[in-house]
């Protein structure tokens, strides 16, 4: 069976990890402060490191201060993190639709849903291909709400020359095995505003206060620390720490394997009549996370089921969120998010990952071929 997705791991991240285990910390130790350090010279804004993509976006929102009743603006193509972890703190979740080149949403539908309760932006940069963040951004100063950019995909992409994590109010991360750097599991928040990172990282170490000029309580000894707000912990390990530093070491070659193979599908099935393949703004570099295809909505389970019968793992991504049964209090109307639905319903994603063999690739290519006649 050929994987959609799969980690890759080499000699070098397995010496770091050991030797991560052979030190003094397991936990919090001084690799979290330098892979923070790593991973802000790759987005271009400081860090904090977290235990998994869900737990970046739970702590952005907590940065925000994200309270019930609170609307937060998402697109129905993603994994439901993005709105589950905004709905578990009793936001409002607001749809907007996608644009079917991409697969992100459309600042248009975005306009067009703002109102007085509405607290954040969230865009999805889908498969690695940064949302339109300049018009997103403008949105978001003119209403006075904040943009957050879920780049749980897109790691090492860029947008008009500027890294993604330096242009939102922040940034999220996802370090899961199939993604594009891998820490097992692990993410990161980045911000360009000081004050929003505070609070993702205190949110994110239990709320926990050990700087003595920040006490309510100024009694105690040496010891102390309190907690003025609740957080969660979300800590990153050091050892998973080490594994991040290496595999960033190599985020460059992962970019260029990976587009290699985006490039490979395009240049082939732009030849095929029957399928769509993804398109990329020129003012775009983006790491490719997926490559999703399209195809006529009648014949894409048909093809979906010929490839895995053939042991090529393609998935869906995604079943647009609102159509998840936690979300059936939401009313949906006929053509609401007609891009969505004509997205997910004509979408497949190929195998794509550093360290798919020609043999696999050329495997992919002559049975989808084959399926088209």
């Amino acid at each position: 069976m050929i994987p959609y997705g799969r980690q890759s791991i080499n000699d070098d991240d397995i010496a770091a990890v050991v030797q991560a285990l052979k030190g003094n910390f397991l936990t919090t130790g001084p690799l979290v402060e330098q892979f923070e350090q790593e991973i802000e010279k790759v987005v271009g804004a400081p860090c904090v490191v977290v235990s998994s993509g869900t737990a970046a976006l739970h702590c952005a929102y907590a940065a925000i201060g994200l309270e019930p009743g609170d609307e937060i603006i998402t697109p129905p193509i993603t994994f439901i993190a993005t709105q589950a972890t905004a709905a578990l703190m009793g936001a409002k979740i607001v749809f907007a639709d996608i644009q079917l080149d991409t697969g992100n949403i459309d600042p248009k539908a975005v306009e067009a849903a703002i109102t007085p309760r509405t607290k954040a932006i969230v865009a999805v940069d889908y498969a690695g291909h940064p949302a339109d963040l300049d018009e997103l951004r403008a949105i978001a100063d003119k209403h006075g709400v904040y943009l957050i950019e879920d780049a749980a995909h897109a790691i090492g992409s860029s947008y008009k020359n500027r890294p993604v994590g330096s242009i939102a109010d922040i940034t999220t991360f996802s370090f899961y095995p199939t993604k594009n750097l891998t820490t097992a599991e692990g993410g990161a928040v980045s911000s360009i505003h000081p004050e929003l990172l505070q609070k993702a990282r205190r949110f994110s170490r239990q709320g926990l206060i050990r700087n003595k000029e920040e006490f309510v309580n100024r009694t105690e000894g040496a010891w102390h620390q309190e907690v003025q707000q609740f957080g969660l912990n979300y800590r990153l390990p050091d050892v998973l720490c080490a594994l991040g530093i290496s595999q960033l070491s190599r985020l460059s070659d992962f970019k260029v394997q990976r587009s290699k193979l985006f490039n490979g599908y395009n240049s082939h099935f732009n030849e095929l009549e029957g399928i769509v393949v993804p398109r990329v703004r020129d003012y775009v570099s983006p790491m490719w996370h997926l490559y999703h295809m399209h195809v006529a909505p009648e014949i894409r389970e048909s093809l979906f089921n010929f490839l895995r019968q053939s042991e090529i793992f393609v998935q869906v991504n995604y079943i647009p969120a609102y159509a998840h049964p936690v979300f059936s209090s939401i009313e949906t109307h006929q053509g609401e998010f007609i891009n969505s639905e004509y997205f997910y319903k004509s979408e497949i994603s190929l195998p794509m990952y550093v360290g798919l063999q020609d043999e696999e690739f050329a495997k992919i290519l002559i049975t989808i071929s084959k399926y088209f006649g």
